[in-house]
């Protein structure tokens, strides 16, 4: 494991926008060795708010994956921070200024990364949640000859018209805040961070979830749970970020690029990844339904739902052990499959 991030900077990076940055900037943390033929190799994009410190919980001898057998690299996604963002990039702004990021700039820097700085042209595993998830997809899609496996829990290869409401309705908590002027914000948004994390908090965990009072853990009270483990998390982040990220998950489709024009299903069907779907069957914005259907498109696709209360989070479950070892076990299945390659 290294101890510190990296930065990848490509100069002159055109994004899908038509915006071209002069210097885009790619933080990213690898855990593990590269074996001698790089056939080892498990990407593992970065979530929603998400930085790669936080995401990296899952990798040990013991967790979901394993670094003394595969190489891991966790690239931030743009937006969030540490890659290149509004918060610390001059030349990114937001969708008001006709600026935003997609996951066709996130996957062609990941690529990008891959090939100049470490000779990788193959990929044993995309593993992603969520927008992570999202990105697996795209690396399946647009990569189709180079990417042996996906692994897409809680997350789908295009944003429905569902989870569009609930991504604006975060995207207007936080514009509504008096400290928002039209373009950015002029001060901390106080109402605007308690609303969101109050939306967000209701959509990530089922009605089971609260019904059986998991929420409070340490007798909690419900507002200090709202307060500790919501709102305190989101008020880490630039808010111009969450909505640079906002506007990427809003224009998710892995088939808006000039190789698939639009044609979703046709996307879908080139994917010849082993691809194991795994939706939470709870999970309120990435229905199981909606992650079936896509499962049913996708030649080589396993569709194997987390049997879980724990809604959307079930697919991150840092607090879980049981979907933990569900997800884990699916995983190794996954891996274990035609992985004669990647033992050289």
């Amino acid at each position: 494991m290294s101890e510190t991030p990296k930065c990848f900077v490509w100069k002159d990076f055109e994004l899908q926008c038509g915006v071209v940055l002069q210097e885009a900037k790619l933080v990213y943390q690898t855990y593990g060795e590269l074996n001698r033929n790089r056939s080892n190799v498990i990407l593992y994009p970065t979530s929603y708010g998400a930085q790669h410190f936080e995401t990296q919980w899952l990798i040990g001898k013991e967790r979901i994956l394993d670094p003394s057998r595969w190489f891991i690299i966790i690239p931030n996604l743009f937006g969030n921070g540490l890659s290149s963002s509004p918060s610390n990039c001059k030349g990114c702004g937001l969708a008001q200024q006709g600026f935003y990021f997609t996951h066709l700039d996130n996957v062609r820097a990941q690529e990008k990364l891959l090939r100049e700085s470490f000779g990788i042209e193959r990929l044993a595993l995309v593993y992603g949640w969520s927008m992570g998830a999202q990105q697996a997809y795209h690396w399946g899609a647009l990569y189709r000859d180079r990417v042996d496996r996906i692994a897409a829990i809680c997350g789908t290869a295009r944003v429905t018209v569902h989870n569009q409401i609930f991504l604006k309705s975060l995207r207007a908590a936080l514009t509504a805040d008096p400290a928002w002027n039209g373009e950015r914000f002029t001060a901390t948004p106080e109402r605007g961070f308690h609303t969101f994390a109050l939306i967000y908090a209701s959509w990530a965990a089922s009605q089971a979830f609260y019904r059986h009072n998991l929420h409070q853990q340490g007798e909690r009270t419900l507002d200090e749970y709202l307060s500790q483990a919501w709102e305190a998390n989101y008020r880490k982040r630039d808010p111009h970020n969450l909505i640079a990220m906002l506007d990427t998950w809003l224009r998710c489709d892995i088939s808006d690029n000039p190789l698939y024009r639009g044609d979703f299903q046709k996307a879908l069907a080139s994917i010849r990844a082993k691809t194991l779907v795994m939706p939470s069957r709870t999970d309120l914005y990435f229905t199981p339904e909606d992650c079936q259907a896509e499962a049913a498109s996708i030649p080589d696709a396993i569709y194997r739902p987390i049997e879980s209360i724990w809604g959307h989070r079930a697919g991150n479950p840092y607090q879980n052990l049981e979907d933990e070892r569900f997800i884990r076990d699916a995983v190794r299945e996954l891996l274990s499959v035609n992985s004669e390659r990647s033992e050289i």
